[in-house]
């Protein structure tokens, strides 16, 4: 027997309300972006659970995408039985013959949707529960907690009976708690901050800063990559690459050294919440995490921040490395945030950046530099391009060819 579907159930959709559907409708959408690379597999919601069809295509892979994805409490992969009784009776015999092991219990639970179906729940419960005693006399009922549940459910179009329940991700599906611009550089820091802000639904565009020749299209590609390795959780982002190299070159110019890392955040936040209030963004998200380096102090916080009245959210702010290491590896990032490829942060370092900026200085050295006009240029040379689970080679390609040239 193969599975043909995998049964979804909702997490926290369930206390929506009114707004219930256009959660689900969301999370729908969500799966069928990150499940577009199996081509097969085809997507169906009601109001009370998804039906992921399989269609042939490979069962465990597709639960280990679904496993990634917000919005799933839990998920079963159920089989397509012909609805009757002796063809369900032939079912459950065959399916406790394969998984029972000495000593398990287990126990019926049905559902009919379908009731012109000939026997009710109970009475299913019942006859089901005697063909697995026919084959399996010395099995165990166990009506509280199980080792084995057949989950069995009569539909309009046919009969489903399921026995594994895999945990989800849990959290909001990606898109309903609105808009945020992530700042993400090519480190380890802000892919786990763009998770944990998708974990909560919101619905993430990845804006990255990029400096050629400073940079290479390397870089690029890694921060793309980046981003591919997000859409796992939520479907397709937006990526947004901003040519950052005339603005560094200013800032090296024309400030003192020590001030160029917060003269440096300072633009990107401006650039980051000019382009948020283009596009519909409620707040900006980035990977500092409090005294990491140097422009993660309180005080640079404040005078970086100070730039913007737009929310800006942290979500690693009071995590150490070491855990944000640990999600990097559990989401899949950490590999390629640790390629050597530089960012618009590392290219023009100091050796000793100011810890400690006084808001007064920086906005005396920024009176040399052209801020409205720089800012403008930036925002008016972006490119932008879809991201989605499925890489394009071809789009990636294109971009390192035009990078290099």
């Amino acid at each position: 027997m193969q599975y043909s579907e995998i049964m979804i159930r909702y997490g926290e959709l369930s206390t929506k309300g009114k707004n219930r559907m256009r959660f689900i409708n969301k999370l729908r959408k969500n799966i069928q972006e990150a499940l577009a690379i199996y081509p097969e597999v085809t997507v169906y919601f009601d109001r009370d659970r998804g039906h992921v069809y399989l269609h042939g295509a490979d069962y465990q892979e597709v639960s280990e995408s679904l496993k990634k994805i917000f919005g799933i409490q839990n998920f079963a992969p159920s089989y397509r039985i012909e609805k009757t009784v002796p063809a369900l009776k032939e079912a459950v015999q065959t399916i406790m013959q394969n998984i029972y092991k000495e000593g398990m219990t287990f126990k019926v639970a049905a559902r009919r949707s379908d009731h012109s179906f000939e026997l009710d729940s109970r009475d299913l419960n019942q006859v089901l529960g005697d063909a697995v005693f026919d084959v399996l006399p010395n099995v165990q009922v166990q009506m509280k907690k199980p080792d084995i549940t057949l989950r069995v459910e009569i539909r309009s179009d046919a009969a489903y009976i399921s026995h594994e329940e895999i945990r989800g991700a849990g959290g909001l599906p990606v898109g309903t708690a609105g808009k945020g611009m992530l700042m993400l550089s090519g480190g380890i820091d802000s892919p786990v901050a763009g998770y944990l802000a998708l974990k909560r639904g919101v619905d993430i565009e990845a804006v990255h800063f990029a400096s050629p020749p400073y940079t290479s299209p390397g870089a690029l590609k890694k921060a793309q990559d980046l981003t591919r390795k997000l859409t796992a959780f939520g479907g397709n982002i937006t990526f947004i690459e901003v040519p950052f190299t005339e603005i560094q070159e200013e800032i090296k110019e024309k400030a003192p050294e020590a001030y160029l890392m917060t003269l440096t955040r300072r633009f990107m936040m401006r650039i980051t919440d000019r382009i948020r209030e283009e596009r519909g963004g409620l707040v900006i998200i980035n990977g500092e995490s409090l005294g990491q380096v140097a422009s993660q102090t309180m005080e640079s916080m404040q005078a970086i921040n100070a730039v913007t009245n737009t929310p800006v959210i942290r979500p690693v702010v009071t995590m150490d490395k070491l855990e944000i290491i640990e999600i990097a590896e559990k989401i899949d990032t950490f590999n390629i945030s640790i390629q050597p490829f530089e960012d618009c942060c590392t290219i023009f370092a100091p050796d000793r950046p100011k810890t400690n900026p006084k808001i007064k200085n920086v906005e005396q050295y920024e009176q040399r530099l052209d801020v409205e006009g720089l800012v403008e240029r930036a925002v008016a040379g972006v490119r932008i391009l879809e991201i989605t689970a499925l890489e394009d080679e071809s789009d990636d390609l294109s971009r390192l060819i035009d990078n290099l040239l």
